[in-house]
């Protein structure tokens, strides 16, 4: 979780020079508090800060971890209660399994405009494995495969769309992202004027999707199919100087600059494509991003998948490209 939590104090940095001024936060399951107090003590970004946690170990250890941070306030206390602190401009959802338990009382702690932080670790769930709970949870049909970690992730994005909409707000997703073991997403809620009705949300139907396979037991979601990005927002990340793992860090936040350019639903694989097709070789992806970028299309790597590029090209484009590649010059 180095990385993740690298990414965490890099967003929170980020933010804050956004925003422009200091910024209060509550991470809702803290545990020992490794990840608030890196936010606190590496982004500079918080002003105060709260960490809750319901179990009597971690929060004898939470207190005795947080005691050196005088804008760090420690409570025991069922996070999924409402509180009467805030408002806060930071809430940080980080369980171990789903974080819907926990999103009534974040929207209701949160500022106008803030910002929640999300993870859900369920993946069995969201990514497909287990279909009726995905629906009983989240209320939407998963994808499973390859695909089905993005395929959660956009579940997650939408069901947070969903609740804010029940209270007249939307969310922007910042920076969405799959992980090894975890899905992530920093989304700000906004409301009043700047609320679009039109959420990117919907199903997608295997017989008239013209992306990258999903196969055949749709139709799938409801699934956000907005960004996953803010290109200004991902643009500003910098690895922080305290990173405990810079170069995988930096690598991961090269790729997104990268991503922002082509960013839509779902991705390619080269290998994948290779074989379904019968091709003698997978296509260099290289070549691949440059010969859908001279037809027009936008084309870019993705961080999911090592051997991943997402692509607005329709799948026979994709696929066409991939055959001339394959026969060579």
């Amino acid at each position: 979780m180095a990385s993740d939590r690298d990414v965490a104090v890099a967003f929170a940095s980020a933010w804050g020079r956004r925003v422009g001024r200091p910024l209060s936060g509550w991470e809702v399951t803290a545990a020992t508090g490794v990840r608030g107090l890196r936010l606190v003590n590496e982004s500079g970004a918080f002003a105060r800060f709260l960490l809750t946690e319901a179990s009597d170990e971690a929060a004898a250890a939470l207190r005795a971890n947080a005691v050196r941070w005088p804008m760090v306030a420690v409570e025991q206390r069922d996070a999924r209660e409402p509180r009467s602190d805030g408002p806060f401009d930071y809430v940080d959802i980080d369980p171990y399994g789903s974080p819907v338990p926990f999103v009534p009382a974040a929207f209701a702690a949160l500022r106008p405009g803030g910002v929640i932080a999300a993870t859900a670790t369920d993946l069995m769930v969201l990514a497909g494995v287990q279909k009726g709970a995905c629906e009983r949870r989240y209320g939407a049909r998963p994808v499973r495969g390859r695909l089905g970690p993005e395929g959660g992730l956009r579940i997650l994005l939408a069901y947070l769309s969903g609740e804010a909409r029940t209270r007249g707000l939307a969310v922007r997703p910042l920076l969405a992202y799959v992980g090894e073991h975890h899905l992530r997403a920093f989304v700000q809620v906004v409301g009043g004027s700047e609320r679009d009705s039109r959420d990117p949300i919907g199903e997608i139907d295997p017989h008239d999707w013209s992306g990258p396979s999903v196969g055949d037991r749709g139709p799938y979601g409801p699934l956000w199919l907005g960004p996953l990005f803010d290109p200004e927002l991902v643009g500003s990340l910098r690895v922080p100087s305290t990173s405990a793992v810079p170069d995988e860090t930096g690598h991961l936040l090269s790729t997104w600059r990268d991503e922002v350019s082509a960013d839509v639903p779902f991705y390619f694989e080269a290998n994948r494509l290779a074989s379904v097709l019968a091709l003698s070789t997978p296509p260099p992806i290289a070549a691949f991003l440059e010969e859908l970028r001279r037809a027009g299309y936008r084309a870019a790597r993705t961080h999911a998948r090592p051997e991943g590029f997402r692509t607005d090209a329709p799948r026979p484009v994709v696929e066409s490209i991939a055959r001339a590649l394959a026969r060579g010059p």
